[in-house]
């Protein structure tokens, strides 16, 4: 199923009338007073409730290979087991909206994409909760609602070839990207649709989509995957990026690649966020899970694996700029309008395709 059909057909269970509590039933306020819960005594009361549960059940959109350290470090440090579910991040909000309407709880904490944790905010399936590492976060982590938080970034910045492109030559500005020397030879990736929408919105929409319909006329080389456009710019196969995750430049540049990224303004961040369900079975082990994850030891695995930590606590090159975070409700409320104008402007009126959460 593309996108565009999941997105419909999540869209109308969201709001199809609820044939569970889900909604209907609050939980306790002691629940909620523990997810609140501030203080001296809130490390020992959250550890203790949380060796007793014993077990932290966990959905989450990161890959293994970078999820299964962070698990392994929590098992070790608390003694508390963990059991992890991973999916992309479409099929990890339609497992949540699905088994709670079906009155089935069992998940404790939720790490996946922003848009789809607006939406299981919306649908109710998460509660604020507070963290002592909040402070150690960047400004743009929060949403206004507090009831989840970003846990790690995913930061929109151009990639070039160091062999292909001279130093003088790297692009400065977006409008430097509109160059004749670069038709025909950047890459664009095909599915990033909010990126696309933030950047009109940042601009105004008459001189945004002007400037990507500039774009358009340069011939870019539309590709699927990130990583599969960090590949193709380290092998040479083109020699400039528009649209890359400055992790994924990285992990290949770190093991000599001649690619480097660059940070151009605006520079858009999609939020890859955690929250705790407002349901959890666990909740002390959601808590606990949640906070070794924001800590700076939980922030500093994410950096070992080349990812981007939103603890400024944790120094890195990758968030070290000014940077905005995209608006979830161009992907909630808006795709239709910017699936359209993307596809036509790049893909030739044809459907959207996404790529795999990694």
């Amino acid at each position: 199923m593309d996108r565009r059909a999941f997105n419909q057909a999540l869209l109308a269970l969201l709001s199809a009338p609820l044939a569970s509590c889900a909604r209907s039933e609050s939980p306790s306020s002691s629940r909620r007073d523990l997810y609140l819960l501030q203080g001296a005594e809130r490390n020992d009361r959250i550890l203790a409730g949380a060796t007793q549960e014993g077990v932290v059940s966990i959905y989450t959109s990161l890959n293994t290979q970078d999820s299964g350290p962070l698990t392994q470090a929590f098992e070790k440090k608390y003694g508390v087991r963990t059991e992890l579910w991973r999916s992309n991040s479409e099929r990890l909000l339609q497992r949540a909206v699905s088994e709670a309407r079906a009155g089935r709880f069992a998940c404790d904490v939720l790490e996946t994409s922003g848009p789809e944790m607006e939406a299981m905010y919306r649908e109710g399936l998460l509660e604020e909760f507070y963290s002592p590492h909040f402070e150690e976060l960047a400004p743009g982590s929060f949403p206004p609602h507090g009831h989840y938080v970003a846990d790690r970034f995913n930061f929109f910045t151009i990639g070039y070839n160091t062999t292909l492109v001279r130093p003088e030559d790297v692009p400065s500005s977006y409008e430097d990207l509109l160059h004749p020397r670069w038709v025909g030879r950047i890459g664009l990736e095909a599915s990033d649709i909010d990126w696309f929408g933030a950047m009109v919105r940042h601009w105004g929409e008459a001189q945004g989509l002007a400037y990507f319909r500039r774009l358009a006329q340069a011939k870019p080389q539309v590709r699927v995957g990130h990583t599969l456009i960090g590949q193709l710019l380290a092998s040479g196969e083109i020699p400039l990026a528009a649209n890359l995750y400055n992790h994924n430049v990285e992990r290949v540049a770190v093991q000599g690649a001649p690619i480097r990224w660059k940070a151009l303004v605006p520079t858009f961040g999609r939020p890859n966020t955690i929250g705790v369900a407002r349901r959890a079975p666990h909740p002390h082990a959601a808590l606990l899970f949640t906070d070794f994850v924001l800590s700076v030891e939980g922030q500093t695995i994410l950096k070992d694996h080349n990812r981007v930590p939103s603890s400024r606590a944790v120094e890195t090159h990758l968030n070290d700029f000014p940077f905005e975070m995209i608006d979830p409700t161009i992907t909630l409320d808006e795709e239709e309008k910017w699936t359209g104008l993307w596809s036509d402007l790049f893909l030739r009126g044809q459907r959207v395709p996404r790529e795999a959460d990694s």
